[in-house]
């Protein structure tokens, strides 16, 4: 085996399954809420979704799980899902969107590197809704490394994108 291997710098995740309870429920937060257009159903059990009509980003299952209770807060397993929206005002609109529709955040930061808003799904996963900023822009410690913190998002700022 090689010692000093990495991983290419190209590869990227490309897509999470989750174990959901009730389907219909799932598609209504995924793709009603957030957009995303389902690429196909997997019989009843199942059903693929994507962004721009990519096969799948999100595959989501009852398989194991169908009328099961949520996670436990304080069990291993997924902590959220990341879903990185090309810009700013991308962003700013799927805040408004989810303000509008009453839907409860979990929270909003800055982290240098981007700016992120923090929600769960209908069964408790945590979902990350996060924009890049470009990487010139990308704080730096005095070392030079990558400067992350994490400090509130000014949600009203972020919002005046769409002005």
């Amino acid at each position: 085996m090689e010692e000093n291997y990495t991983v290419p710098a190209q590869t990227r995740i490309g897509h999470v399954h989750l174990k959901v309870a009730n389907l219909d429920r799932a598609l209504k937060f995924y793709c009603d809420l957030l957009g995303f257009e389902v690429t196909t159903m997997y019989g009843k059990d199942a059903a693929f979704i994507s962004a721009g009509g990519y096969h799948h980003h999100i595959g989501l299952n009852t398989w194991y799980s169908k009328d099961g209770p949520a996670p436990a807060a304080r069990a291993t397993g997924l902590f959220h899902t990341a879903i990185l929206y090309p810009t700013r005002k991308d962003l700013a609109a799927i805040v408004r969107r989810l303000l509008e529709a009453g839907y409860p955040l979990t929270g909003a930061s800055d982290h240098g590197v981007s700016e992120a808003i923090y929600l769960n799904d209908p069964d408790q996963n945590g979902v990350e809704l996060y924009w890049d900023r470009p990487q010139e822009e990308w704080p730096k410690n005095p070392d030079g490394s990558l400067l992350m913190y994490t400090h509130a998002l000014d949600l009203q700022g972020l919002l005046k994108e769409l002005d």
